[in-house]
Order: C-alpha cells, then structure tokens, then sequence
C-alpha cells in the first residue's frame, strides 16, 4: 500500500469531517465521546488530516480557537468524490480486534475462575458505553442531514453491546463452579 492510498481510517476522518468541517481536535472528541469505534492512537486524529489535505481530499483555514488559532478541515470535491467512489463498493466484514475473544482463546490456560471474573468486570465499561449511545441518539437530531445515519449507527452500536452483554451471561453461566450433588 502506498502512502497516497485511503484507508478505513482515510474514510473515517472524511466523513467525520463531513459537510461542516471539523478541526484534528474536533475530530478527536467526536471519537472519544463514542468511544465504541475510537481504535486509532490519539495522534493519528492530527496526522491524517493533514495527509489527506496534503493529498487534495480536505482543504484548510484558519480559525481563531480558545488558546491559538486552529486549523479547520473541509471536504474538497476530491474528498467528496473519493468518499462517494468508496461508498458504492461491496462492503466486507471487518476483522474483529477484540480482547473478548483472545480471553476466550486462552480461557483453559487462564483458567475459568479468572476468565469469569475479567468477563464480569466488563458490565461496567459496558454501561458507559450504552451512556454514550445515549448520548449520540439525543443529540442526533442537532444534525438534521445526519441525524437517521446517526440513529442507525446507534442501533448497530447498542446491538453490539447486547452481544457483549449476553456473552458474559454465557460465560458466567458455563464457566460457573459445578455444584456436588449431595447424596442421601
């Protein structure tokens, strides 16, 4: 791959940017308030959209910020081209990189005690994450041009922390002590 080419990450930050423009630290924000799909290092929020400005798919201005003046980032006619050429290819599942499934691979080394207990120590994470997807479904609408997408995205997140949720009541359940039958 060479260092033009557009990655998932490329298409990412290009659609955040999206039609109002958005600064590396807007960018930044809008990941970790979702946090469901903030996998990139927090750099790489300031490094891509300079790669892609430098590559003619955003352009820049300044603005003032609260502290210094901030670049802000804009879709060009590239940037919307190149998003809707990717837009119309076949969609493929995407790998998952998920420590679930690495605990569940090395669960019989770990140990079922150990597994059960970091499963039930998710719950919690996976309460932030359904206040976040709160969060978004409220404030979808102060994005009138994206608020169905929003919703959408949304629902597909909550049903991936339902999936979560009932794998841990699985592991709770199959890797729970066996109870010793008493015998009169």
């Amino acid at each position: 791959m060479s260092s033009d080419d557009l990655t998932l990450f490329s298409y990412e930050v290009l659609g955040l940017v999206g039609r109002g423009g958005a600064s590396a630290h807007d960018l930044r924000q809008m990941e970790r308030k979702g946090r469901i799909v903030d996998w990139a290092g927090e750099s790489q929020y300031y490094v891509e959209p300079k790669r892609l400005a430098r590559l003619g798919y955003l352009e820049t201005r300044k603005e003032p910020g609260r502290t210094r003046e901030r670049t802000v980032y804009t879709l060009t006619d590239r940037g919307v081209e190149a998003l809707r050429e990717w837009g119309r290819t076949p969609l493929r599942f995407t790998p998952l990189k998920t420590e679930v499934a690495s605990r569940l691979l090395a669960a019989d080394i770990i140990g079922d005690e150990a597994t059960r207990e970091s499963f039930a120590t998710l719950r919690e994470d996976l309460a932030d994450l359904r206040e976040r997807i709160h969060k978004m479904t409220v404030s979808a609408p102060t994005l009138p041009h994206r608020t169905k997408y929003l919703l959408l995205a949304e629902r597909f997140f909550g049903r991936i922390v339902d999936v979560y949720e009932e794998l841990i009541d699985d592991v709770e359940r199959e890797l729970a002590p066996k109870r010793r039958s008493r015998r009169a």
